[in-house]
């Protein structure tokens, strides 16, 4: 049936396109063809049915890179529909595509379970690659403008070029002959297509056989809306089958939930059954009832930290991306409905020391959430401090009793076996549950007796070796392993040994594609699930118990020649994410890498030593493996530590810089001892070896540090520029794109904001050309800063969001570019005074990161909502804290540039606070340190210093309003532009000129309404509403200050609310005074009765000059008598 569903799905998807497309190239009613549109009308065909089937191959196996192919082949089939030029070109990329496209659908299908090596998703990943270029080709070959194509001639052969060459290098790797596809007539191709479909679906139907009925439920959800949901339903563990001996403790707990909240802690000794009791609570039908889908269940020792932890809970709920989740999952949880968390082997990070106070900080706010119910199992019999534990206290397990541990003994060996025998055996376990269940698994296979007489000599074996005080628990494992089972298998104790080292374990691909040299893998992996010392997880990851691991890692840790092979796969499956950072199918390959992150990992850490000949390709991972920790927001590995001393000796010069390159980009994470002395060594090492990729990059990591480290921006640029002329030397694109980038920071830095962009703009179009998405979106929101500044807030907050949805694509959401994405979000709402927008974004940035995991990007969040609450108003005291706050962080990091901006936000909050001198003394301080270095700081301190608003005391001169003027009109600030002649309408209004004052702030509200500038409209509004005040003119007045108040108020700012609120009231006042004033005067003018119609105010500009009627001037009105006479 399901085979039948998807079957009517997949051709409907396919077949009918590619009939209609074929039999309507062979019409008599369509006009004849020439022979190269036909080409390439049938290879379109073509290609649009493999793509088809290539959709429902990703969709069902995951890998990798499939999806990006699958949007491009859409994306190159829409471009080729209005080709109008070099056809022929396009016809043959499209005929090596069609035939590559079927190539890789057919690896798949004799592939093992769907699942590809890390060499094929390398070939696989390059070929996107080379798709992103043949797209951009057939769109060039779109364009109607010859004197472009003339000048983008060279360019566009230069690419054919490319992708010529690189298509034919996959057609040689997958093996690829002169197939004729292409050139098959209708019926034959119709064929050809339909039985790859055929083959697909017994793929789809053997990998739903496989996995049973997950497997099959998972395929089914291929087409349904419900895999867009972003509610994750939690995997929980099975139940225990079997359970003895705990009703007293599962009792006590399950009391504990009549009362809220519950804090429960499971301890006891390894293997003494807590993580089954656990599993026995989240089962219990009561608590099904009352949590259903909101029970979680978090294995923790693959965990090293607060922050994995956190992205384990993430991963549960359903929370995507993002660098330290904890603050997503605490929100999460706080909003939810009530939930059961069960955090099981906590210990594996509660006992390290440097991570035991963040853990217990996690805790106490998790549980700071009052309907969130918490149970942790420990080992030990300590609990973690700064949470509320339940009370009473749950007592740590104890051995099982004599009747629950036989009982659990003939669960699984039976009772067929004498009595005694069963007590003598009981004896050796201690009555401890998993020492129970590894013994009476080898009583079912050896009988008791059997069993008795290897535990004596085992016994005696270890007390000869020295080993006498090891516990009955490690003996049981110890008797486990010399079973006849496992000795009939004896690489099963290999395969265990390696286990040991893998808390994350191992999938089936993953024991076949590593080629490990352990013969029949799967035989031993039977072996070991069948003597319960290894389980298969809810993945079908084969894993071991934390007490078993700890076993074999003191006792028999696995061999170098065991290690090797699976050291090399992580080398492979690293190469190919550094090599693809920023592609459209990153979230796959994400999704491989975080599968093995802790494997990876241990594995790293015991090959850096100097006897491993592999130790260059070793450190070359621990590099990659730390760049994808921090930008997935893990931060640093702990095994970047060990690099310095494991270096190879002699030296490996290359390498060295390469570990130089990392360090020099980990400045933001802690302070470079001796920068300097990096330098000079990286110098050195350059004399032995000749390699421009290296040096473009030292040199961009150079200046990276340069600019925001040292804040020396003129050694920062003089880096730049040697990594782009070397760059351009070479013909490297990607380090053009990376340097032109770099370059246009520095010049947004300085204020050349032109220059900048126009950097930024070539840096995009080279990452479009070399189909670069990551560096696309980078160029993107520096282009986007620059347009800020010039004022173009529509094309900026167009810029974001397409570089946001490139970084989505890339699966890079949530990353370091994103945040820097956001903040230039943030930016433009706050130029725009929309404070309360620019802070929501602050916020979010905020909950993606925390100082420990993003020192730098944290501390700009806190300084960025620092300067919200100065505009808004908020409280002197908060804002004083964060300040003083974020400049301790930047000292920790050592960024010099950030005391600068801690000045300047220090003297707005004094200024805004009426501390007039000492706020004039901080933004004098910037300006004279900031001059000609920082074009963000001198525009905020001038913007300032100009205001004449700002300042109590009327300057005479002006000076810093004039220096104002002239910074913005060398910058090129529209905003700061209009703001300068805002500030030149309150000088001329403050000297009384107020119809220079009305011209001024008539041009400034222009601009301001053009830029829609909320508060400073109302600021302008307010000096015209004074002018029409001075002239007499009420009713303007009023009219200017009603509309400045909705602006104030869309912009929070309060206090000018208010202010305008007082006006309003006051004038309102006076307005009725002198209307009363002026019916007193018609009074006393004794107008006959019954004719007071005949009297009219008018405002005293609509009355003629000359040939008025008789009046009387009143209070900058005129009072126009008419008396009617009878």
């Amino acid at each position: 049936m399901r085979r039948a569903k998807l079957d009517s799905r997949i051709l409907r998807f396919s077949r009918s396109s590619l009939i209609t497309s074929l039999t309507g190239a062979q019409s008599t009613l369509s006009p004849p063809l020439m022979p190269t549109q036909a080409r390439l009308k049938k290879v379109t065909a073509g290609v649009s049915a493999a793509a088809d089937t290539l959709e429902i191959v990703s969709a069902t196996v995951k890998t990798p890179f499939l999806d990006a192919i699958c949007i491009t082949t859409r994306a190159l089939l829409n471009a080729v529909e209005t080709v109008k030029q070099n056809k022929d070109g396009c016809s043959e990329l499209l005929e090596q595509t069609h035939q590559l496209l079927h190539a890789i659908i057919a690896l798949h299908i004799k592939s093992d379970r769907g699942e590809l090596s890390p060499l094929a998703l390398n070939n696989i990943a390059n070929f996107t690659k080379t798709l992103h270029k043949i797209h951009h080709f057939v769109e060039a070959q779109q364009q109607r403008s010859r004197i472009r194509n003339f000048f983008r001639q060279g360019e566009m052969n230069a690419l054919l070029k490319d992708c010529s060459a690189e298509l034919q290098q996959a057609l040689d790797f997958f093996h690829v002959g002169a197939m004729d596809s292409v050139l098959m007539d209708a019926t034959t191709l119709q064929e050809y297509s339909e039985n790859r479909h055929r083959e697909v679906l017994e793929l789809i139907d053997n990998l739903a056989d496989a996995n049973g009925s997950d497997g099959a439920s998972s395929i089914n959800r291929l087409f349904s809306s419900a895999e867009s949901s972003l509610i994750s339903i939690s995997v929980l563990p099975s139940e225990p089958k079997i359970f003895h001996g705990r009703e007293l403790e599962l009792s006590q707990i399950l009391e504990y939930f009549s009362n809220e909240p519950i804090r429960v802690a499971i301890l006891g000794a390894g293997g003494m059954g807590k993580t089954s009791l656990a599993r026995a609570v989240i089962h219990n039908p009561g608590i099904a009832a009352a949590y259903g889908q909101r029970r979680f269940f978090i294995t923790c020792d693959t965990a090293s930290s607060k922050v994995e932890l956190a992205g384990l809970l993430a991963a549960q709920v359903g929370i995507k991306g993002g660098r330290d989740l904890s603050r997503p999952v605490l929100r999460h949880f706080a909003v939810a409905p009530p939930s059961l968390l069960v955090l099981d082997n906590l210990e594996t990070l509660w006992d390290q020391r440097e991570s035991r106070g963040e853990i217990e900080e996690f805790l106490s706010l998790l549980t700071d959430i009052q309907h969130l119910a918490l149970i942790i199992t420990m080992r030990g019999a300590e609990r973690p401090a700064k949470v509320g534990w339940t009370r009473p206290f749950l007592p740590p397990l104890q051995p099982l009793s004599q009747d629950a541990a036989r009982k659990t003994f003939v669960d699984i060996a039976d009772d067929d076996h004498d009595s005694k025998d069963i007590d003598k055996v009981l004896l050796l376990t201690d009555n401890l549950p998993l020492a129970i269940s590894l013994v009476a698994h080898l009583v079912d296979l050896e009988g008791c007796s059997n069993v008795l007489h290897r535990w004596e000599q085992e016994r005696t074996s270890i007390i000869s070796e020295g080993h006498d005080r090891r516990s009955n628990l490690d003996l049981s494992i110890s008797l486990s392993l010399s079973s006849p089972r496992v000795t009939s298998s004896p690489n099963s104790r290999e395969l265990l040994s390696l286990l040991g080292m893998l808390p994350d374990g191992l999938s089936d691909v993953e024991l076949r594609q590593s080629n490990i040299p352990i013969n029949d893998i799967l035989s031993c992996k039977a072996t070991l699930l069948g003597t319960s010392l290894a389980y298969n997880d809810e993945q079908g990851r084969i894993k071991s118990l934390v007490p078993i691991r700890e076993y074999m890692l003191v006792f028999h840790p696995p061999k170098d020649y065991l290690l090797r092979p699976l050291l090399k796969y992580f080398h492979q499956l690293l190469d190919v994410y550094q090599a693809n950072r920023g592609t459209l199918s990153h979230p796959e390959l994400t999704t491989r890498m975080e599968s093995n992150i802790s494997n990876m990992q241990n594995v790293l850490r015991n090959a850096l030593h100097r006897g491993n000949p592999d130790l260059a390709a070793t450190i070359y991972s621990t590099c990659h493996l730390d760049m994808f920790s921090v930008a997935s927001g893990r931060g640093r590995i702990p095994c970047m530590q060990l690099i310095p001393d494991a270096l190879p000796r002699p030296s490996n010069h290359r390498l060295e810089v390469y570990v130089i390159i990392r360090l020099l980009h980990l400045w933001r994470y802690h302070p470079i001892l001796d920068p300097e002395e990096l330098v000079n060594q990286a110098q050195q090492h350059f004399k032995y070896i000749d390699d421009f990729d290296l040096e473009c990059r030292f040199y961009l990591a150079l200046g990276q540090y340069y600019q925001y480290h040292d804040d020396n921006r003129l050694k920062a640029e003089e880096c730049y520029q040697k990594a782009l002329l070397s760059s351009i030397s070479n013909g490297d694109i990607r380090r053009q794109t990376d340097s032109l980038d770099a370059l246009a920071n520095i010049e947004w830095q300085n204020g050349d904001y032109l220059a900048g962009q126009k950097h930024a703009y070539e840096s995009r179009r080279l990452s479009r050309i070399s189909a670069d998405l990551f560096r696309e979106a980078r160029a993107l929101r520096t282009e986007a800063m620059c347009w800020n500044n010039l004022g173009n807030f529509k094309h900026t907050i167009s810029l974001c969001k397409w570089a946001r949805e490139l970084l989505a694509l890339c699966g890079l959401s949530g990353g370091e570019v994103d945040c820097a994405i956001m903040n230039t979000q943030a930016e433009i709402h706050k130029q725009k005074s929309e404070y309360m927008e620019a802070r929501d974004i602050n916020n979010q940035i905020l909950q993606k990161i925390s100082f420990e995991q993003e020192p730098f990007d944290h501390a700009l969040a806190v300084f960025n909502l620092s300067e919200l609450e100065v505009q808004i108003g908020g409280p002197k005291a908060v804002v004083q804290r964060n300040i003083d706050t974020v400049k301790a962080m930047f000292s920790t990091i050592g960024y010099l540039r950030g005391f600068a901006c801690c000045d300047m936000l220090l003297g707005d909050l004094k200024l805004r606070e009426g501390e007039l001198a000492s706020a004039e003394q901080l933004f004098e301080k910037c300006v004279k340190s900031s001059q000609g270095k920082d074009g963000e700081i001198m525009s905020y301190c001038l913007e300032r210093l100009g205001n004449p608003r700002c300042w109590t005391v009327a300057k005479s001169s002006y000076t810093w309003t004039v220096i104002f003027l002239a910074h913005v009109l060398q910058s090129q600030e529209k905003l700061g532009l209009f703001k300068a002649l805002q500030f030149w309408g309150d000088v001329f209004l403050n000297q009384g000129e107020t119809k220079s004052a009305a011209s001024l702030y008539t041009v400034a509200l222009e601009g301001f309404t053009q830029l829609d500038i909320h508060r400073s409209r109302g600021e302008c509004l307010v000096g015209l509403g004074e002018i029409s005040q001075c002239q007499g003119d009420l009713s303007d007045a009023l009219e200017h200050w009603k509309m400045a108040r909705g602006l104030f108020e869309r912009s929070s700012q309060t206090k000018q609310v208010a202010d305008i609120d007082e006006r309003l009231e006051r004038t309102q006042r006076e307005v009725q005074q002198r209307h009363q004033r002026n019916l007193t005067l018609l009074s006393d003018l004794r107008a006959p009765a019954g004719e007071l119609d005949g009297v009219q105010v008018v405002e005293s500009e609509d009355i003629e000059q000359n040939g008025e009627p008789q009046n009387q001037s009143l209070d900058g009105q005129r009072v126009v008598v008419s008396v009617q006479s009878e």
